[in-house]
């Protein structure tokens, strides 16, 4: 995945920012990722490849070269990030107070929290794999204020939904279990029933055969004939309608073209 705005470096080798799975090809794309992306980049973002990037690419040796005084330093590492984005001449001064307040805010929440809102920030750019990792660790934080039964609930729901989209259905359907454990919320019911109807081989035990009443079941079935038929109609289906209307040698090139393409999202999920 790329990103395009206003304007284009030439650049020669693009940087990958691999815990956003974005390849960025200008400053402004830069600036753009730090400040609409913060739980993402406060930790880790800023290093040695990054300020190679800046001084080889971006033309950007000078503000590398105090980036890197700064890590130096000892000074207030956070700092960095609004740095850049003052050099970027994309952002507004009030915008920029607005984003270190924003990172203060987000130093000043519970580490677990902290860590659940970046692994909810991965889980929406499609980052399954990464995200996996983090609910898994939560999972496993001491019981306190924050991490309570509804905070494990919903972790354990979260983390069951990324294993469904990495189309990991046992293990899904074990986090959901341990998720409804936690909170016995219907919609966690709801998803383990789905997955069910989706992989023949997990079985309901006695016990949520018992919750999911001939009523519930009923509503689950139209939501999942809804969602079918929804799907039927995405815009990769109409792809693949669109390519088998084709001649032959055409619909190859395009079915090796859009397979490669679905390959490289679905490698980002891991």
């Amino acid at each position: 995945m790329s990103l395009l705005l206003c304007r284009q470096e030439h650049v020669t080798h693009p940087y990958y920012a691999e815990e956003l799975g974005l390849r960025l090809s200008s400053t402004q794309e830069l600036a753009y990722v730090i400040y609409h992306y913060p739980l993402l980049v406060l930790d880790g973002f800023v290093g040695e490849s990054l300020l190679d990037f800046m001084r080889e690419e971006l033309g950007q040796g000078f503000l590398a070269l105090k980036i890197e005084q700064w890590m130096k330093s000892g000074e207030n590492q956070d700092e960095i990030l609004p740095m850049i984005l003052q050099e970027s001449d994309y952002y507004t001064a009030q915008e920029i107070a607005h984003y270190r307040q924003e990172i203060a805010d987000l130093r000043g929440k519970h580490q677990a929290d902290y860590r659940r809102m970046k692994a909810d920030e991965l889980f929406s750019m499609r980052q399954y794999g990464r995200a996996v990792k983090i609910y898994q660790e939560l999972l496993e934080f001491p019981a306190d204020e924050v991490v309570n039964e509804s905070f494990r609930a919903r972790v354990g729901n979260n983390l069951g939904s990324c294993y469904a989209r990495m189309f990991r259905y046992d293990k899904a359907f074990e986090a959901y279990k341990r998720a409804y454990a936690a909170d016995a919320n219907p919609e966690i019911l709801r998803q383990i029933y789905c997955l069910t109807r989706l992989d023949p081989d997990l079985k309901l035990s006695e016990r949520f055969k018992a919750l999911a009443t001939p009523e519930l079941r009923a509503g689950w079935e139209r939501d999942m004939a809804g969602a079918k038929k929804r799907a039927e109609n995405s815009a990769q289906v109409a792809q693949l309608d669109a390519l088998f209307a084709q001649e032959q040698s055409q619909r190859e090139k395009g079915e090796t073209k859009l397979i490669k393409r679905w390959k490289q999202e679905y490698r980002t999920m891991a």
